[in-house]
């Protein structure tokens, strides 16, 4: 039997860094319109839901003909936020598909790579995957630490693993993709936030510190969030000769 598999678009209008970025526009298309339509061309999800926790967003979705969920303001968080979603959804899955909102060029085929890893690694709660990036300081990127069996050890801001014996040329980036089990997903949901992560910032830390297992299989080419006003410009330029933006772009 086919499995069923839910894509969550979360997105809030109060970002820090650049405010209200989900609106802020990119080829005639909002910025959020743009992470819709391209989990729309994944093979893998069943359906697509911004889940968002204002008006202006819902209303930009829904009259860009997306499917939209208002969700409460007072989420720490797109994992807690996805988590209230799912609860009000009430249909079963056997995936949900964590799609950021603020990757306007987020490639489909990654989405459909982490949810095919996710069926054959059911040992797992929670799948992130990762891309191998040069060595940065940028405290905007995430970075990863697994093991050699690909189970994450920790999530930093900072450069790890530190080069203090070796050097070393290249870090794990985390990908803004991240599959769960809808139990995992609810787990999550339901507990408090964690030591560590407050003090990063990172989310799935969470998850780390009350023991769930989290994964993150390798993938190739290329992917970034657009956090400050110089990613808004990176997306501007780069969306113009992307491949699949030329999928679902309007045609004069």
């Amino acid at each position: 039997m086919k499995k069923k598999i839910l894509g969550l678009i979360p997105i809030r209008i109060n970002s820090k860094r650049l405010p209200a970025k989900a609106l802020l526009p990119i080829n005639n298309y909002p910025l959020i319109m743009h992470v819709y339509k391209r989990a729309k061309l994944s093979k893998m999800l069943d359906d697509v839901i911004v889940c968002c926790d204002d008006k202006k967003i819902f209303n930009t979705v829904v009259d860009c003909g997306g499917k939209a969920l208002l969700t409460s303001k007072k989420h720490h968080n797109g994992t807690e936020r996805i988590g209230e979603a799912y609860k009000k959804i009430r249909k079963k899955y056997d995936l949900i598909i964590d799609v950021q909102g603020d990757e306007p060029l987020v490639n489909p085929t990654h989405i459909d790579e982490v949810v095919n890893y996710h069926l054959k690694n059911n040992d797992a709660d929670i799948v992130v995957p990762s891309l191998k990036i040069k060595n940065t300081y940028n405290e905007n990127i995430v970075k990863i630490v697994k093991d050699i069996n690909e189970r994450v050890l920790y999530f930093s801001r900072s450069k790890v693993p530190f080069t203090f014996k070796s050097k070393n040329k290249f870090l794990y980036k985390h990908l803004s993709i991240i599959s769960f089990k809808p139990k995992s997903l609810n787990l999550f949901y339901t507990s408090k936030q964690t030591t560590l992560e407050k003090i990063e910032g990172i989310e799935l830390l969470r998850a780390l510190e009350i023991g769930m297992t989290i994964k993150s299989p390798d993938l190739s080419g290329d992917s970034f969030s657009v956090d400050v006003k110089e990613d808004y410009l990176k997306a501007i330029i780069k969306i113009k000769t992307d491949k699949y933006y030329k999928l679902y772009r309007e045609k004069n």
